[in-house]
């Protein structure tokens, strides 16, 4: 017995795969692919969280892309190294608020992205949202120098102080301080106190 041979297929039958769809599969899928990386690591913080220092250099950058990139110092004790933090701004509105606070002691918040293969987006991973202009100089870790007294005002009488009163007879295992010598230096001036 013979067996009917299998014919083969027809070029009608055939399915062919028409360029339309071959574009779609070799052009958009990865370019979709490329977008929907780049969105998710745009949007994703590996972290966040606040630098308080003194920025000393703000400039913009960039052969094709242009952004924003600073300086800060932070500095923990006073006569200490400072530490340099790196910083990216991509919002024009911050930028110009850090811009015309240079100099000051500021508080920035700052989002660190990784992932982003070109430095297009910024040439640091630190991303800074908001800055804060702060009064208070640190002089100790945990201790804040607050700033001084304003003077008085010219003119204006100036408040009595009370006298430490002395005590009105004098303890018998102390000796009595001797009157002042009229060799000793004068008192320097009080440099809060206000000047007539």
């Amino acid at each position: 017995m013979n067996s009917p041979t299998p014919t083969p297929p027809s070029s009608a039958t055939r399915r062919r795969t028409s360029p339309l769809k071959m574009m779609f599969w070799l052009l958009l899928v990865p370019i979709a692919l490329v977008i929907l990386y780049f969105s998710v690591v745009l949007n994703w913080n590996y972290s966040d969280g606040e630098r308080a220092g003194w920025v000393q250099k703000m400039s913009r950058k960039g052969w094709l892309c242009k952004t924003w990139e600073g300086e800060m110092a932070m500095v923990s004790m006073p006569g200490a190294i400072p530490e340099k933090f790196l910083f990216t701004v991509r919002d024009e509105a911050v930028a110009e608020t850090v811009n015309k606070i240079m100099g000051k002691r500021v508080t920035l918040h700052y989002e660190q992205k990784v992932g982003l293969p070109t430095s297009c987006f910024g040439e640091t991973r630190h991303f800074v949202t908001r800055v804060v202009a702060t009064n208070d100089t640190p002089f100790a870790p945990g201790g804040v120098l607050m700033p001084r007294p304003p003077a008085a005002t010219p003119g204006a009488p100036i408040a009595p102080t009370a006298a430490p009163s002395a005590p009105a007879t004098p303890s018998s295992t102390q000796p009595a301080a001797p009157p002042p010598s009229s060799n000793a230096p004068p008192a320097a001036p009080d440099p809060y106190s206000a000047k007539n």
